[in-house]
Order: C-alpha cells, then sequence, then structure tokens
C-alpha cells in the first residue's frame, strides 16, 4: 500500500516530497547556518525537527501495524555494514560540516533561489561521480563486516517497540526542554546587558 491518498509509485514520491521540502523550507533548513550552528551545539532546531519527524514516522508505522494495514514482513529492513557505514557517515558528517548543507537541505536551498545550494549539489555530484570510480577498490572492505541481520530497534534491544517509542520521545523532552532554558537565559542576559547599557550611557 502506499500513501498518500492511494496514489502509487513515482506520483506517492513526488508529494511527499514535495511536503518535506516545505517543512524544511519554513523550518529555515534552507540556509547553510542553520546545519553549521547545530553542528557547534548552537542551534538545536535541526535535530529538535528530524528526532520529532522519526518519532511521528515510528508512531505512525507503529499504528498502522496494529490496525493491520501494515505487515512488519512486508517492510524492507537493511543490514548494517558496520565498516561502509562508518566510512559513508564520516564522508557525509565532513560535507555537512564544510558546506552547511546535507543532501535535502542543499535541494531546498536551490529551491529557495540559494546559490549555495548548487554549488553543494555540484559538489555532491562531482563527489558520487569520485567515489563510483574508486569503489571497486574498497567494495570487498566495505561489505566485509555485517552488523546485525535486518534488526529493528525494538528487536535489537528486545524491548516491545512501545517502549523504545517512549525512550526516544523522552529524549526529545529533555533536549527540547535543555536548549529552551539556555536559550532564554541567554536571552535574558541579553536584556539585561542591553538595559545595564543604556542606563551608563
Amino acid at each position: 500500500m502506499s500513501f498518500p491518498l492511494g496514489y502509487t509509485g513515482p506520483l506517492s514520491g513526488i508529494i511527499l516530497g514535495l511536503i518535506f521540502g516545505y517543512v524544511l523550507e519554513n523550518a529555515g533548513f534552507g540556509s547553510g547556518c542553520k546545519l553549521t550552528a547545530q553542528l557547534r551545539f548552537k542551534d538545536w532546531a535541526v535535530f529538535k525537527v528530524m528526532f520529532t519527524a522519526i518519532l511521528v514516522s515510528a508512531g505512525g508505522l507503529y499504528l498502522l501495524q496494529g490496525m493491520g494495514i501494515i505487515e512488519v514482513s512486508n517492510m524492507f529492513v537493511p543490514s548494517v555494514f558496520i565498516w561502509g557505514s562508518s566510512l559513508g557517515g564520516v564522508l557525509i558528517g565532513v560535507g555537512m560540516a564544510v558546506g552547511g548543507y546535507c543532501p535535502g537541505t542543499s535541494i531546498v536551498a536551490l529551491f529557495s533561489g540559494k546559490l549555495d545550494g548548487l554549488i553543494f549539489l555540484l559538489g555532491i555530484a562531482i563527489g558520487t561521480l569520485g567515489f563510483n570510480s574508486v569503489f571497486s577498490s574498497v567494495e570487498s572492505w566495505a561489505w566485509k563486516q555485517v552488523g546485525p541481520d535486518g534488526l529493528t530497534l525494538p528487536q535489537l534491544l528486545h524491548m516491545p517497540a512501545w517502549a523504545v517509542w517512549g525512550m526516544l520521545f523522552a529524549v526529545l523532552v529533555i533536549v527540547g526542554y535543555l536548549t529552551r532554558t539556555n536559550r532564554q537565559s541567554r536571552g535574558a542576559g541579553g536584556k539585561s546587558s542591553g538595559a545595564f547599557a543604556a542606563q551608563n550611557s
């Protein structure tokens, strides 16, 4: 079964992609400064939005499974290739830190009219071609160490799905509370400093 509204194939992907891009743009992710601020632990908006998306998706999947609309056996869960995933994580992390975008947000930036989004996409294309040219020499190494075979997080932790979802929700609430408190403190400090400066001028 494909969503939304019974559409199947490419049309469903296009509709969901447009909705996702709209959400990213309205969250401010069309700016490279937003992501680099997250990597410097200065702005937690990226974490909050993306983690919320993960929780909503997970909750929706659990609900649909409980209603019998989606069968777990019909869901593809890939195995983890330790070395390949580690290499890929490092490379994409460096790219995000240097360029300020991930592949998705770079497209959002491009369609928002930002030139750096286009440059980042060109970098992705060049990097992909470069990696493909050397992939044969690292393929056996990348696929050598295989992690747990196709396990979901509840299966890996031997916990019920609702408990894992609850733990993830607790992480989001805690991070949201801590970063909200820090932001309010900085705002209050800034106002106090401004008032002090006004009194002495």
